[in-house]
């Protein structure tokens, strides 16, 4: 697995600069181009580093695209994690009714309500910053989010998705760009030899497809790997279990961690033994030489609910 910091920021001015004007017409004053990205970096002495995985869009094109495929309506209430300099929270805020920023860099955070007050004056009282880690975050102000729309670095994408979804219900649709090998991760169907823990981690909240490639050249600086658009759909109804989330999360750590050994080998220290991992897999309806790649969340659910 690449270990590569890459985050894919948006970003925006302070002032109106010169705009890519888009095929939309004067609406696109709001968006950004690359000259305008700079320009603000410039004017907030941010260099895009490798440590933070800074990538900042500079295509207004990919924005508008990225709203459109999150299909975001007149009535959402968006929250998009690391919102950089600000371009897709922009694109956001014409489209969506409200839109919450979740922020941990300190000069992004404090730069972002002036990039709306200069870009988007009729719309600034409906952005709100919130200035944290994303995974510190438990509570977002005004009404609950409908929609998580977000560009997420790889090394923090599958826990701060999980975390977000887990702790705000209320999220009906999610659409992330993450590192092309995140996308097809969470992605991933039973059976893939990329199917794993965040596979069926995501699976527990939402039906996951792909929705896109998104190309290297629409960010600064030029990022080493490709990107890919995930859409998270919230099941319109739970996993079907008695157990709890915590157990059923802990099968499926403990059968991804070794993921080459059959079931009844991998259980071995959750079960407690060997012969207690066969137990609980026969009385689930699985076969104890099955291996975690092969199983859905159900069949995951169905091994925690026959160990409790």
């Amino acid at each position: 697995m690449s270990t590569t910091d890459h985050h894919d920021r948006a970003a925006g001015p302070t002032d109106p600069g010169p705009t890519d004007p888009g095929p939309q017409g004067a609406g696109q004053d709001a968006l950004l181009g690359p000259a305008d990205v700079r320009e603000l970096a410039a004017a907030l002495d941010v260099r895009p580093t490798k440590q933070r995985g800074q990538n900042f869009v500079i295509d207004a094109n990919t924005v508008r695209r990225i709203v459109r495929t999150a299909e975001v309506r007149p009535d959402d209430v968006v929250v998009e994690v690391g919102p950089g300099l600000g371009s897709l929270t922009l694109a956001l805020l014409e489209a969506a009714d409200r839109v919450t920023a979740v922020e941990i860099d300190d000069v992004l955070a404090g730069a972002l309500h002036a990039t709306v007050a200069a870009r988007l004056p009729e719309r600034a009282e409906r952005f709100s910053l919130v200035h944290s880690d994303a995974m510190l975050v438990e509570e977002l102000p005004g009404p609950p989010p409908t929609a998580l729309v977000a560009n997420l670095p790889y090394n923090v994408a599958v826990p701060v998705l999980l975390h977000m979804l887990d702790r705000f219900p209320t999220i009906e649709r999610t659409l992330v760009m993450v590192q092309a090998e995140v996308a097809d991760r969470l992605a991933a169907r039973p059976g893939n030899k990329v199917y794993g823990v965040p596979s069926v981690k995501a699976n527990w909240y939402a039906n996951v497809k792909r929705a896109g490639a998104i190309g290297r050249n629409v960010f600064w600086p030029a990022p080493n790997v490709d990107s890919g658009l995930v859409s998270l759909v919230r099941r319109a109804e739970p996993v079907d279990t008695s157990a709890s989330k915590q157990q059923v999360f802990a099968v499926v750590d403990a059968a991804f961690a070794q993921r080459r050994k059959t079931l009844r080998a991998a259980l071995a220290g959750w079960a407690g033994s060997p012969a207690a991992a066969e137990a609980a897999l026969t009385a689930a309806g699985i076969s104890p030489q099955a291996r975690g790649e092969s199983l859905t969340v159900e069949e995951f659910a169905r091994i925690a609910e026959a160990k409790a």
